[in-house]
Order: structure tokens, then C-alpha cells, then sequence
């Protein structure tokens, strides 16, 4: 039983370090031998982090961030 479960937590492990390093689900499902990406996303969404802040950089990256040097003053 202890060897399952250390399979077990080893998958989760390396799902989560690839998720983190956002790895698509798609390529994610075809590692782990699953046929259906959706199957692999209800599985480990809970591992899946928060992509508040990855969106906010990629708008960032595209349109700059602003400074303190915009001429925007807090009231």
C-alpha cells in the first residue's frame, strides 16, 4: 500500500511542477496517458494556480506597465 502511495503523491508532484510552469492540459493529458484533456483538468484542477497574476504580466508585457513618471497622481 505505501508504494501505491507514493506513486500517487510522485504523480501529483510532478503534475503540480509542471502546472506551475504552465505546461498546457492538453500536453499535460497526453503525458500521463490520458485520452481526454478534460478528464486530466477535472482531475488535478485544485493543482492548477492562479492565473490572475500571469494575466495581468502578459497585459503588462504588452502595453507597459505604467510608472511613476506617467503624470498619474493618486488624489
Amino acid at each position: 500500500m505505501a508504494g501505491r502511495d507514493g506513486m500517487h503523491a510522485l504523480r501529483h508532484f510532478f503534475v503540480s511542477a509542471l502546472l506551475s510552469r504552465a505546461v498546457s492540459i492538453k500536453e499535460l493529458a497526453e503525458y500521463l496517458g490520458h485520452s481526454d484533456a478534460g478528464f486530466t483538468l477535472r482531475t488535478y484542477t485544485h493543482l492548477v494556480p492562479s492565473s490572475h497574476e500571469r494575466a495581468r504580466q502578459a497585459i503588462d508585457a504588452v502595453f507597459g506597465r505604467p510608472g511613476s513618471h506617467d503624470g498619474l497622481e493618486a488624489a
